[in-house]
């Protein structure tokens, strides 16, 4: 299901019991956020249960959840290896879940005497703002709510409640921000540059493209390639003659770009399509301001001027410098709501994690390879 997280309303300004006001999540933190689930438990029959805090997660709901993720998996291997392969995710579906639990039980405990009425408005809003993406057509942005997995309206309302509320906790809760000094951002560039910051290649170039089968030879006796050949040599003794490449271009290609004089616009070589594809190996072997050709395929003769290339390179720290301020800034975040997180999961104190999840993978397993 496509996770609603509100564009609007990140946290609440709440009128009173409310502490300074925080700056909003960017569009990145919220990834970075575990977001709450529309939960409406039933209780466990002939299954595990997982007491948290007010709540119960059971097997049923995570196995009904993930099971048909592993259904190759689990018909491909045995039961003890399908655990060591798929523990990982289903552990961390599982603390995701208890996460997302214990963030608005907490919520609700820290929230004012007056959070009801706001909420209300605040998801209220929220409606609005959904149906308004669908020119306020109330059926069309239902059918959307149902493909998403809502039954509908009222679950809409209760999945934004918890979302805005778990939400405005965690703003509430985090540090007050430092700026983010130059040597960090230094450090952090020369730390990642190679792997985070890298541009590819460019090329741009002139290029003449004749192609034999839009020709018509003069003489019945020389064939379309033949002529398109005769014509290639021609315009490369013209070029050296001190021609103009790109009113060559204009006059005799028969290329997309001929009317632009042959230029093409700089891009990553490996992005060539067929036939031009080959163009890409004759550049590394040239500079620029180089002439190459005649260059032959079977359906064209290229004749290419090189105007630029560039090698992949790191992204120089001045034109990355705001991106790396981002960054860094959403890594604190992460790092505090991971604490925050962290620190609740403990004083909850949940007992049987372990069986809990490894149940969970073996009636995964038994659902899928039964």
């Amino acid at each position: 299901m496509r996770k609603f997280v509100p564009l609007l309303i990140i946290m609440l300004s709440l009128s009173s019991g409310c502490k300074k006001e925080k700056p909003q999540f960017t569009d990145i933190e919220l990834e970075l956020m575990p977001q709450p689930q529309r939960e409406n438990l039933p209780e466990a029959t002939g299954g595990f249960a997982l007491a948290v805090g007010t709540d119960t997660i059971t097997s049923t709901e995570i196995v009904e959840s993930l099971a048909v993720y592993y259904a190759d998996l689990a018909k491909n291997t045995s039961l003890a290896n399908f655990k060591k392969q798929a523990k990982f995710q289903v552990e961390n579906f599982v603390i995701n879940k208890i996460s997302n639990l214990l963030l608005y039980q907490q919520a609700k405990i820290d929230s004012s005497e007056q959070i009801d009425e706001q909420l209300k408005k605040a998801v209220e809003n929220e409606v609005r703002r959904f149906l308004a993406e669908f020119g306020g057509d109330y059926a069309k942005a239902e059918e959307a709510l149902k493909n998403d997995g809502f039954t509908g309206w009222q679950d809409f309302r209760e999945y934004q409640k918890k979302l805005i509320l778990s939400q405005s906790y965690l703003a509430n809760k985090m540090p007050e921000e430092k700026p983010v000094t130059f040597s960090e951002m230094m450090d952090y560039y020369n730390a990642v540059k190679d792997k985070v910051f890298v541009r590819p290649p460019k090329i741009s170039f002139l290029l003449i493209d004749i192609q034999p089968a839009k020709l018509s030879p003069a003489d019945p006796n020389t064939t379309k390639q033949q002529a398109a050949e005769q014509r290639a040599n021609a315009i490369i003794k013209r070029i050296q003659a001190g021609e103009d490449f790109g009113k060559l271009a204009e006059q005799f290609s028969h290329g997309p770009w001929a009317p632009l004089g042959g230029l093409w616009k700089p891009l990553n070589p490996d992005s060539l399509a067929p036939p031009y594809d080959i163009l890409a190996k004759y550049t590394q072997n040239i500079e620029p301001g180089q002439i190459i050709g005649p260059i032959n395929t079977e359906e064209h003769i290229f004749i290419m001027k090189l105007l630029e290339r560039q090698k992949q390179k790191a992204a120089a720290f001045e034109d990355v410098q705001k991106e790396i301020k981002r960054k860094i800034l959403a890594e604190r975040r992460k790092q505090a709501i991971d604490q925050i997180i962290l620190k609740l999961i403990q004083q909850a104190d949940i007992t049987n994690m372990d069986e809990f999840i490894d149940f969970c993978l073996q009636k995964i397993y038994e659902k899928n390879s039964g």
